[in-house]
C-alpha cells in the first residue's frame, strides 16, 4: 500500500477591502498551484477582534466568471448583491453567490459581531457557463453527519453519505470537518477528484503530514481514502475542499476571473466608468449598503474610509497571461 502524498500550501497575509483593511491569510491562488478542482481562491480570517480591527467592511465591488462561498465559524456578516440577493451569514450556514458575466456586492460585519472567524472561497466557473450563468445567491444549512472520531457538514457535493442540494457547475465537494481530541477520521474519496484540507484549529495531521493553521494539505487524484488526525487536547477543525480538476487556463486579476488580458481590461474599464452605479448592466447596483462609515448626504453608504465603492487597482505594465495549469499530483515534503 502506497502512502498518501501530501503537498503543503502555505498562506500569506493580505489586506482585505481598503486602507483600513482586515488582514486575511490567503493560500489560493498561489504561484505554484492555482486550483483545487474548481476552487480557485481561499482566504482564512480570524479569530478577529472587531473592536480592535474594525472587522469586515467591503464596499460595493465587482466579480466576473466565478462564485463566492462564505463559511463562518463565529460572527455575522451582512451580504447584499446586485442580483437582489441579501442575507446575514451565520456560523454553519453556507452562502454561495454566482457572479456569471458580472455582479457587484458588499460584505459587512454586523453590530452583533465581536469575534469574526471563517473562510471565504471562490469557485471558477467553466468556460461553458461563465458568461451565461444567472446571478444567484444560494443558501444551505447542512446537518451534522457523525463519523467515527468526529463529524462533518457537507455544503457542496457529496461526502461520506452526506450531500448538498447547492448546484455546482463542475463536480466538486466542500465540507467542514471537526475531529475529536487525539482522534482520527478516515474519509472515502472520489479518486477522480483532487483535494485540499484547510487547517483551522487543533493539531491537524493529514496522512502523516502535520499542518500549521491556515495551511492547506493537498492530495492529488487517484486517492481513495484519506486519514486526518487531531493530535491536540482540543477539538480540531478543518475545511475540506476538492473536485474534478478544471483543465482550463484562467486569468484572475483583482476580483475578476477571465481568460485573457483584453477581457480583464474590459471588465476593469466598465467598473471604473460605473463608479459603483449600474451604467450598462454589467455589474448592477448594490441597493441598501450601509458600511461602517454610515450614510452620506447623497444617501449612499460608506465604508470606514468614506468610500461608496471600491475602485480597481492600476493594471500591471505588462500583458497578463493565464495561469499555468499544474498537474493534479501532490509534491510531498514541499511547502509552497
Amino acid at each position: 500500500m502506497n502512502a498518501t502524498a501530501v503537498e503543503i500550501i502555505s498562506s500569506r497575509a493580505v489586506p482585505l477591502g481598503g486602507p483600513r483593511a482586515m488582514t486575511v491569510h490567503r493560500t489560493l491562488p498561489h504561484r505554484q498551484r492555482s486550483l483545487i478542482g474548481a476552487w480557485c481562491f481561499v482566504d482564512h480570517f480570524g479569530p478577529d477582534d472587531v473592536s480592535k480591527t474594525g472587522g469586515m467592511d467591503v464596499a460595493p465591488h465587482p466579480h466576473t466568471g466565478l462564485q463566492t462561498a462564505t463559511w463562518l465559524f463565529t460572527g455575522e456578516i451582512s451580504h447584499i448583491d446586485a442580483g437582489g440577493g441579501r442575507g446575514f451569514v451565520h456560523p454553519g450556514e453556507f452562502y454561495l453567490m454566482t457572479a456569471g458575466n458580472g455582479i457587484s456586492h458588499t460584505e459587512t460585519t454586523t453590530e452583533k459581531t465581536t469575534i469574526l472567524h471563517g473562510v471565504q472561497l471562490w469557485i471558477a466557473l467553466p468556460d461553458a457557463t461563465r458568461s451565461t450563468a444567472e446571478r444567484d445567491l444560494a443558501y444551505f444549512k447542512p446537518p451534522a453527519t457523525e463519523l467515527d472520531g468526529g463529524q462533518l457538514k457537507v455544503f457542496m457535493g457529496e461526502l461520506m453519505g452526506a450531500s448538498s442540494p447547492v448546484h455546482s457547475h463542475t463536480p466538486m465537494v466542500g465540507a467542514e470537518i471537526t475531529i475529536d481530541p487525539h482522534s482520527e477520521i478516515v474519509l472515502d474519496l472520489n479518486p477522480e477528484f483532487e483535494h485540499g484540507v484547510i487547517a483551522d484549529s487543533g493539531t491537524i495531521v493529514v496522512a502523516d503530514t502535520e499542518l500549521e493553521k491556515t495551511q492547506i494539505g493537498y492530495t492529488g487524484i487517484g486517492e481513495k481514502t484519506l486519514r486526518i488526525r487531531n493530535d491536540s487536547d482540543e477539538i480540531g477543525r478543518v475545511l475540506f475542499i476538492g473536485g474534478e480538476p478544471l483543465r482550463e487556463k484562467i486569468l484572475m486579476w483583482w476580483n475578476f476571473l477571465g481568460r485573457d488580458h483584453d477581457e480583464i481590461v474590459r471588465y476593469r474599464d466598465i467598473w471604473q466608468a460605473s463608479q459603483g452605479e449600474d451604467v450598462d448592466g454589467q455589474f448592477g447596483f448594490v441597493d441598501g449598503y450601509i458600511g461602517h462609515g454610515g450614510v452620506g448626504e447623497d444617501g449612499l453608504g460608506r465604508n470606514a474610509d468614506g468610500m461608496t465603492w471600491l475602485p480597481a487597482p492600476n493594471l500591471p505594465n505588462v500583458r497578463m497571461r493565464p495561469r499555468t495549469l499544474t498537474e493534479p499530483v501532490a509534491r510531498p515534503n514541499t511547502k509552497i
